[in-house]
């Protein structure tokens, strides 16, 4: 075996031994490098091509862990149809600060007038700026509450709801819930007052939300704290999808 296969297998074994996985494809920085650089040059490069990965796949392992439905972003998203939100501040909630201040973001609108396509924008955002998300529609949040509290997870699961950046709460909307359903998502949503930011989308106003929990003194409860240090965007508008079966 010659010298640099010798030496090429070395670095490849030092380079998993120090988690340094980058580092592996050094002929590539260095076909690249100007041969004026010097040795410091050479360093400076594996690690800024080793940072820039690690911080790719942190992004990467962030979107997995959010569970989002699909991958929509802001680039994608026409804010032109928006008739009652302006687009600066749109782009100003994709820089995140919301989230610095724990404020909350509660979309309301008609269907069809891309509330979820925003919220998961934002959220994929967040992944990007070193944020950890976790996105449900409400309906299934009430379902993992209610089955993890048969099993005697719920603690754990509340635990890791409280641990997250962002917490997306889609179609608030659609499904009513029973007494012990609403008092599971009513303590998540509270325990995160003034300490995690939450998005929620919805069809309906405030007022109707009696409509989707039994206990009017709840709703109130709830309602007063999202609205606490949050942004209410009116979402009424034309629907991409009406206009896109037209077509």
């Amino acid at each position: 075996m010659s010298d640099i296969n010798v030496k090429a297998q070395s670095i490849s074994l030092y380079s998993r031994q120090l988690k340094l996985p980058t580092f592996c494809d050094y002929e590539n920085t260095i076909r690249q490098l100007n041969t004026k650089m010097s040795y410091e040059d050479f360093l400076l490069e594996l690690l800024r091509v080793e940072c820039d990965q690690r911080q790719e796949n942190n992004r990467k392992r962030r979107i997995k862990a959010a569970k989002y439905p699909y991958i929509k972003t802001l680039d994608e998203f026409d804010t032109n149809r928006l008739k009652h939100v302006k687009e600066p501040f749109v782009y100003e909630l994709a820089g995140c600060d919301y989230i610095d201040k724990h404020q909350n973001i509660v979309m309301i609108g008609n269907p069809g007038t891309g509330k979820t396509h925003l919220a998961i924008s934002l959220g994929l955002k967040a992944c990007t700026c070193g944020y950890s998300v976790r996105f449900y529609t409400a309906a299934s949040l009430a379902t993992e509450l209610v089955e993890a509290s048969e099993y005697k997870r719920l603690t754990k699961l509340e635990k890791q709801l409280a641990r997250v950046d962002l917490l997306i709460l889609d179609e608030l909307s659609y499904l009513s819930f029973n007494r012990h359903q609403s008092d599971l998502l009513f303590k998540v949503i509270s325990d995160r007052s003034e300490k995690g930011s939450v998005i929620i989308t919805t069809n309906l106003e405030f007022s109707r939300w009696t409509e989707l929990f039994d206990n009017p003194t709840m709703v109130a409860a709830l309602v007063d704290r999202i609205t606490f240090r949050s942004h209410v965007l009116n979402m009424n508008g034309d629907s991409y999808r009406r206009d896109s079966t037209s077509i």
